[in-house]
């Protein structure tokens, strides 16, 4: 294999160090004004706060498809009460059960998983062909790449490692970083502590170099760190990679040898040379300088073939193996380094080296002090070897020269090298030596980098510790200017964390998998800038939500940071790396993370939105109060009231607002934010302020050159549309809501001014639909036991009043007087009583509820009289069954239309709705006016033509001064239209008297007759 280029050993021979610290300085929201009044909501000047993911957009997701996870991580989540952590914590005693449990959940998913392939990846190892020799990209990827695919795990697999591996190294720094003391360790309840040498240990000149370790990883606080690191890193290689066996494997075949003890070693080389022993009888053993044994002794493929088998042989003689004993050499030092690498102990490689009769190896590989100390795993004291006072510097200098020029010296031999034999037999004493390069040069993932150079900074590191505290311990000459501590290891200046992980991006040989969302969070939590990770993926999550033609209400968009380029941003539908990303914002914001009111926890907090909102499509709603519970406040609501009209179950709205009650939320701001979030929308839509006239009547076909005009078809303007229902679908959770009676009334009546502003736009229909769902009735019997306590007289005092308002009475003889004399005498007077002050405060809700539940009324009878398969037509000739239906139909539009008869919107709060109540009486009354007597003279042909008379009391009534109908055709300037249509009316009515042969007294002036002819 290639060594690396002189660019990548200048660049990479150097660990790391933070040496300045980035001050997070706030910015101010997007949102920094009050929240607005209800009544503020439809002012044209309010900041838009951008459309949510619609349906179409992100369709509802299969809960099944994403597991019981979720709910496991918010039942810890809810179990530890992070969110109500009112001060950041100084240690981690506190959220490390939250980590460990988050661990757990991933670790079983990945051996769920693993059972759930194993005989998937039998059968594909099974029909994978025979691989070639190794080439340069070959052995320096065989984990990474090719090899690694060889178990065949899944996508899904990969990911949940990944997370096992983040929550796994999460533990492990805030161990680190928010060290438990020692006296308060006993309450830290996790599986496997980190435990740190103690720093009250002494240390003298004749203490074991085990113990000098420990009291240099006690002291040095970045070489714990790294340390802690390096052990990570090994676990991760030997858990999640393949096993040892099958990564050498491919290389043992082709070494041409079957299994067991008598396999191992140079049978081929062995071979050749007894035979040439044979042949010259030669006693003694030969050598390159042996008559003739140039040209007698070669390989298979005419190379000069070694004359002894010690394992100095190769580079000593310059001569070569036979090629099956090459592959086998090989594969042995690959997998030396596979064990080294995975951290396995000197016990193991002694044993898997002595099965193959190649002890010395283990012996070679004998000395490093890490053998002896785990900081992740108990310890064996029966397994630890007890050292002398020695120092191993001078083991180490010798393993770091040999990886350094184990390359060079074959090269110069001109030996067959087959790209592997020299690399991983260098890197592994490059490990044990601390030799940067040589490990560099068989590094195929951006783990095993990692891992090359924080090795390197240890191994140097404490030799300089014992250089400077123990320098007697040191072999004459050790420190000279051709020492191990700059010419032998590679390394010079220590460098930080962060400059290391941002550097191993430009590596092209891992640049992608180092740019991918797993890699990039935990390089974070290695070079401690995941503050700065979450910020930058927080603000490239709301491009996501936002783009040229959609914008979120939920996350709106943010500038002022960008991403690399070919770094990959965590998606909106990414949920594993959503829910990964939201608990450890939540961690470490326990922990003191800036999470307060600014720009940079904003970004943050993007990301518990975003995972709200992938909770809501994938129908998780009862999680969500959880979540927005650890928002800031005014997050919270907005976030919470987003999500809010797309749950229509009762039964789960109630259950929502009991958690919502429990997390401290402020339920009234968010049942007002989710009406708000839609108005504001439609207030920035190209319509007016003011409130168009209804448009219900039309010139009749059958009529023209007439006065006469015929009620719209389908007036209302079905369908309502997606926003409207959603109106609706928010203000039915105010009948859920105890008490808060005035801001239930206030609201409604918002939405009908809304709804009336849209007539031209299905508002009209909206506005039926809204009076249908939520209806005054409706909310009366919910509330008025909250309200007003056990006192539930109401129901016997103002029961029939009520049905009243709600239903109507029948019959227009007692309608006039009931509607007036209730104005006055539950409006006019000062209310004395608490349900005639409830009563008060709904009036203008139940006037508009009244205008809708007319128009609705309206609406049916035109569609019952449109219905030509019910055989009705414009005159028709009615049957039985006609004449009931249309009976019926003219019954409720009788009793719905009085209410507005009698002082409809005449009792504003204040003077600048009185101005909006008059514009409204004269845009709806003369329209409904005059539709109701269109209504009138159409039913009178189907049903009876006493209809007829009624006109004549609907006259009277809007004439006679009680009514103040008038003024609104006044001002509207269509009382010539009203005198038309009485007067169509009474013509009607006096030709059906003389039809019928008989006077009707109710007539009045309308039975006067004209003079006959002659008399004039």
């Amino acid at each position: 294999m290639d060594g690396a280029s002189d660019s990548e050993k200048d660049e990479f021979s150097q660990p790391y160090t933070d040496e300045s610290s980035e001050n997070d300085e706030g910015m101010d929201l997007y949102c920094k004004a009050e929240q607005p009044k209800l009544r503020s909501y439809l002012d044209h000047e309010a900041q838009p706060t951008i459309s949510p993911i619609d349906s179409s957009d992100s369709p509802q997701l299969n809960a099944d498809l994403i597991g019981d996870e979720i709910e496991k991580f918010a039942e810890n989540l809810d179990r530890l009460n992070l969110n109500k952590v009112q001060k950041p914590q100084k240690d981690c005693r506190l959220v490390l059960p939250l980590v460990q449990a988050y661990r757990k959940i991933a670790r079983e998913r990945v051996r769920a998983l693993k059972r759930e392939h194993t005989s998937g990846s039998s059968r594909r190892r099974d029909r994978k062909p025979k691989r070639k020799s190794q080439t340069p990209d070959d052995s320096s990827q065989h984990r990474s790449s090719e090899n690694f695919l060889e178990t065949a795990p899944t996508v899904e697999l990969k990911k949940w490692q990944q997370e096992e591996q983040t929550w796994d190294l999460l533990g492990l720094m805030l161990q680190v970083k928010f060290p438990v003391p020692e006296p308060q360790r006993q309450e830290v309840d996790f599986d496997e502590p980190l435990r740190r040498p103690s720093r009250d240990s002494e240390i003298h000149r004749y203490c074991s170099e085990k113990e000098v370790w420990n009291h240099f990883l006690a002291h040095d606080n970045l070489a714990w760190e790294r340390h802690t690191v390096v052990e990570w890193l090994k676990k991760c290689a030997d858990n999640s990679e393949q096993d040892i066996s099958l990564v050498v494997k491919n290389l043992e075949k082709e070494a041409d040898r079957g299994d067991g003890l008598w396999a191992h070693s140079w049978l081929y080389s062995k071979e050749a040379i007894k035979l040439q022993k044979r042949l010259r009888s030669w006693p003694q053993s030969l050598t390159p300088d042996s008559p003739g044994i140039e040209t007698s002794l070669t390989t298979s493929e005419r190379k000069p073939l070694v004359t002894q088998l010690d394992p100095d042989a190769i580079t000593r003689q310059g001569r070569n193996l036979e090629a099956q004993d090459l592959n086998f050499e090989r594969a042995t030092w690959l997998a030396c380094w596979e064990m080294v690498r995975r951290g396995k102990s000197w016990e193991f490689i002694r044993d898997w080296c002595q099965e193959r009769v190649d002890g010395w190896r283990s012996i070679a590989m004998r000395g490093d002090p890490r053998q002896y100390f785990s900081t992740i795993s108990k310890r064996d004291d029966n397994s630890s070897l007890t050292t002398g006072w020695q120092s191993r510097v001078l083991w180490r200098k010798t393993c770091a020269l040999n990886g350094r020029k184990r390359k060079a010296d074959i090269a110069q031999s001109g030996i067959e090298q087959r790209n592997s034999l020299d690399d991983y037999e260098a890197a592994v004493y490059g490990i044990l030596g601390g030799h940067l390069p040589s490990v560099q040069r068989v590094c195929g993932s951006w783990n095993d980098y990692l891992f090359a150079h924080y090795n390197s900074y240890l191994v140097s590191s404490f030799d300089r510790y014992i250089a400077s505290t123990f320098p007697e311990r040191l072999p004459a000459g050790i420190t000279d200017k051709d020492g191990i501590f700059h010419s032998v290891t590679g390394c010079g200046r220590t460098q930080s964390s962060k400059k290391l992980v941002e550097k191993l991006k430009t590596i092209k040989r891992i640049a992608k998998s180092a740019k991918q969302p797993f890699k990039m969070l935990q390089g974070s939590l290695v070079g401690q800038t995941f503050g700065d990770f979450a910020f930058e993926q927080g603000v490239q999550l709301s491009l996501h939500y936002n783009t040229d033609q959609k914008r979120s209400k939920l996350i709106p968009p943010m500038t002022n940071a960008s991403l690399e380029e070919g770094v990959d941003a965590i998606g909106k539908d990414d949920c594993q790396m959503l829910r990964v990303m939201t608990h450890i914002i939540l961690i470490f914001k326990c922990l003191g993370l800036n999470l307060k009111d600014d720009y940079r926890s904003f970004a943050r907090e993007n990301f518990i939105v975003a995972y709200m909102d992938y909770l809501s499509r994938a129908g998780k709603q009862q999680i969500l109060p959880l979540y927005a519970s650890c928002l800031s406040p005014k997050r919270a609501v907005n976030c919470l009231g987003g999500q809010l009209p797309f749950i229509v179950d009762n039964t789960e709205r109630v259950r929502i607002m009991r958690l919502m009650k429990q997390n401290r939320i402020d339920v009234l701001g968010v049942l007002g934010k989710q009406l708000q979030l839609i108005l504001v929308d439609f207030a920035t839509q190209q319509f007016s302020n003011d409130f168009p006239n209804l448009v219900m009547l039309e010139e009749s076909e059958k009529e023209k050159g007439t006065q006469s005009k015929w009620i719209r078809n389908n007036f209302l303007g079905n369908p309502i549309t997606d926003d409207q229902r959603n109106l609706i679908s928010g203000f039915e959770w105010y009948l859920l809501l105890d008490g808060h009676w005035q801001q239930t009334m206030a609201t409604g009546v918002i939405l009908y001014k809304f709804f009336l502003k849209l007539s031209c736009l299905h508002g009209l229909a909206a506005g039926s639909e809204l009076s249908r769902r939520v209806s005054f009735k409706e909310i009366w019997e919910r509330k008025k036991k909250t309200i007003l306590g056990q006192k539930d007289n109401l129901s016997e005092t103002v029961s029939g009043d009520h049905h009243k308002l709600v239903e109507g009475p029948r019959g227009s003889a007692e309608i006039n007087n009931y509607y007036l004399d209730q104005r006055q005498t539950s409006l006019n007077q000062r209310s004395s009583t608490e349900q005639e002050l409830l009563l008060e405060q709904s009036v203008t809700f139940r006037d508009f509820e009244n205008l809708f539940r007319a128009l609705d009324a309206m609406g049916k009878w035109e569609r019952l009289i449109a219905d030509e398969n019910l055989g009705f037509g414009r005159y028709p000739t009615s049957s039985g069954a006609q004449k009931n239906a249309v009976r019926g139909a003219y019954s409720k539009v009788e009793d719905n239309i009085q209410p507005l008869l009698y002082g409809w919107l005449q009792h504003p709060e204040d003077d600048e709705e009185a101005i909006e109540f008059a514009q409204i009486r004269a845009a709806c009354l003369p329209e409904v006016v005059l539709s109701y007597v269109h209504i009138l003279s159409i039913s009178a042909r189907y049903v009876s033509r006493d209809l007829l008379i009624r006109s004549m009391d609907l006259l009277n009534t809007i004439a006679g001064g009680k009514s103040d109908v008038a003024d609104s055709f006044i001002s509207s300037g269509r009382i010539s239209e009203l005198a038309d249509s009485f007067a169509v009316l009474g013509t009607a009515a006096l030709a059906a008297t003389e039809n019928s042969g008989k006077s009707n007294p109710k007539l009045g002036i309308w039975s006067i007759k004209p003079p006959p002819t002659a008399e004039l």
